[in-house]
């Protein structure tokens, strides 16, 4: 595996990391179609233990195989393949060392309505070990009451995945009774949710694509104030970047419930124009046929990779 100049500038970033961390992270951002470029594709396939399987597979029935899933991340030439325990111990020994692999440590349901949301742990680092990963993925929900219990239990598998040698991905999903709905996306919020995601010691962090609403009243008198530019998607992309320790810290933004093709390569091209470092983009990816699949996240890639307008 040659590293890249710009995989070593990332690199570089993480200068208390000890050597196999590095090395899985190199790993990750050499993987795939655009391996060495700092950009990243990631499919993620956690959504039937968070929405059911009904609503994550019929439409595309192939996908209640999780073997389905490595397959298409592999054809695709994705950079990683994210899921909870299940779906990847379903899979490794088959496709050992074909992608790299992101073992999910917590996952939620919707099973049972609350205001504010928490997670229940679900693997483990020595999982994450057993499977062959090269990262632990984590959720936390800022702006739920349990958000607290959800940061200091990150900190302590953190800590222990680094001590093994792992990276460390959040996803930094901002929702719970602390927010309104559309607060949950808001521009302050979300860039605020990846700083706290990147000051709990993550590598990667996930995120949703920011609105340009304002969420909190203090926060808003500073970006009128200071005339913060938020006015366009890329903008906001760049904002939250910024917020990501100057662009110090590798922010992928997630690609939501399935949308239109058009509006989904716009957003690419936002993220990319921001100086974003990727996409992680599930629903819309497995849910289509496995021709269209690759078709889609083919072009999602040409974006990032410049070959593609």
């Amino acid at each position: 595996m040659a590293t890249t100049e710009r995989v070593r500038e990332i690199l570089s970033w993480y200068g208390s990391d000890s050597p196999g961390t590095l090395t899985n992270l190199a790993r990750l951002l050499s993987a795939g179609v655009l391996g060495g470029t700092g950009k990243m594709v990631i499919l993620p396939v956690d959504q039937g233990f968070e929405h059911g399987p009904a609503r994550s597979f019929a439409v595309n029935p192939a996908g209640y195989d999780p073997r389905y899933h490595f397959q298409l991340a592999i054809e695709a030439g994705c950079s990683a393949y994210a899921a909870p325990l299940g779906f990847l111990e379903a899979g490794a020994r088959e496709f050992a060392g074909q992608i790299p692999l992101i073992l999910k440590l917590n996952n939620h349901d919707v099973l049972y309505e609350e205001k504010d949301p928490e997670q229940a742990v679900t693997g483990s680092v020595r999982d994450a070990l057993r499977l062959g990963c090269v990262a632990i993925g984590y959720t936390i929900y800022p702006g739920s009451s349990a958000r607290l219990e959800m940061y200091s239990t990150l900190r302590a598998l953190g800590e222990e995945a680094k001590a093994n040698g792992l990276a460390v991905v959040v996803w930094s999903y901002p929702r719970g009774s602390g927010l309104s709905k559309e607060g949950e996306t808001g521009i302050d919020v979300t860039a605020y949710a990846a700083h706290i995601a990147a000051q709990l010691g993550a590598h990667v962090v996930k995120v949703k694509l920011p609105s340009a609403h304002l969420e909190q009243a203090a926060a808003k008198k500073v970006y009128e104030k200071e005339a913060v530019p938020v006015g366009t998607l890329a903008e906001r992309v760049r904002h939250v970047v910024q917020s990501t320790f100057n662009g110090r810290r590798v922010v992928i933004f997630s690609g939501g419930p399935a949308v239109g093709d058009e509006q989904v390569f716009d957003e690419v091209r936002a993220i990319r124009d921001g100086g974003g470092f990727g996409s992680i983009i599930g629903r819309n990816s497995f849910q289509r046929k496995k021709p269209d699949a690759l078709k889609f996240l083919g072009t999602i890639m040409g974006i990032y990779a410049g070959t593609q307008k």
